[in-house]
């Protein structure tokens, strides 16, 4: 029985095997080689007509199967750890990186489209309004500090945090247990401004790590102020400095 396929629509022989083990419905981890192989060998019976230049790819990857196929009916190798090897495993890892770059190649494909949509206007400002500055009052743009001041230094310092993350590493696990009390981060607080009378909040906050600290830090720092043991003001920059009563 006959497979009806083109060459045109495989990429590659990874490509295929890949078309091949969703076709079947089979776990990547546990390919049928024998059953995968029948079929990768009638998909080449169909294609003999096709490009050799292209061929010689398919080619090489149906010696592949066979060979693996053959150790499949031979007593399985055992390594130096004692354990019995695979002889899909090369040929799984192949798969699995093929499939992570084809999925990646379709991110982008699908980027490069949504990007074609976009549609950019020429500016059409007269030149004598391109280097007009507007005169700021800085005096009357800084006048008062209020807690979104302070909240807004806070999101800043966390968003750098964020942005530090290795996107890969991030994501691995990792059990950490974090002990911090806001008790604790008051008192700590109070004998930080015995010795630094003035002080930046923003400066403040770089010396803890990790949202929970900085958390519980800002916490602190807004009781100290309600409680009057510090008061803060805002300087020239819009930054908040804080000085010990």
């Amino acid at each position: 029985m006959s497979m009806e396929v083109h060459l045109e629509a495989f990429e590659g022989p990874l490509d295929l095997l890949l078309h091949l083990i969703d076709k079947n419905k089979v776990d990547i981890y546990d390919i049928p080689i024998s059953l995968i192989t029948r079929q990768y060998m009638e998909y080449l019976d169909e294609a003999r007509e096709a490009d050799m230049n292209i061929m010689s790819e398919f080619l090489v990857m149906a010696a592949t199967l066979l060979d693996i196929k053959c150790k499949m009916l031979l007593p399985k190798e055992v390594n130096e750890e004692g354990e019995e090897e695979d002889p899909r495993s090369e040929l799984v890892q192949q798969l699995l990186e093929y499939k992570i770059y084809k999925y990646m190649s379709m991110e982008l494909k699908d980027m490069e489209m949504d990007a074609g949509k976009a549609m950019f206007k020429e500016n059409t400002m007269p030149e004598e309004l391109i280097n007009v500055e507007i005169p700021i009052d800085y005096d009357e743009l800084l006048k008062g500090i209020s807690l979104s001041d302070l909240e807004k230094i806070f999101r800043e310092t966390l968003k750098r945090q964020e942005d530090r993350k290795d996107p890969i590493r991030s994501k691995f696990g990792k059990i950490e247990k974090e002990e911090v009390s806001l008790e604790d981060r008051t008192r700590e607080l109070v004998e930080f401004s015995r010795e630094n009378k003035k002080f930046s909040f923003r400066e403040l906050l770089t010396k803890y790590k990790g949202k929970l600290q900085l958390v519980v830090t800002f916490l602190a720092v807004l009781e100290l102020i309600r409680s009057d043991n510090w008061k803060a003001d805002q300087n020239e920059d819009g930054d908040i400095v804080i000085t010990a009563a």
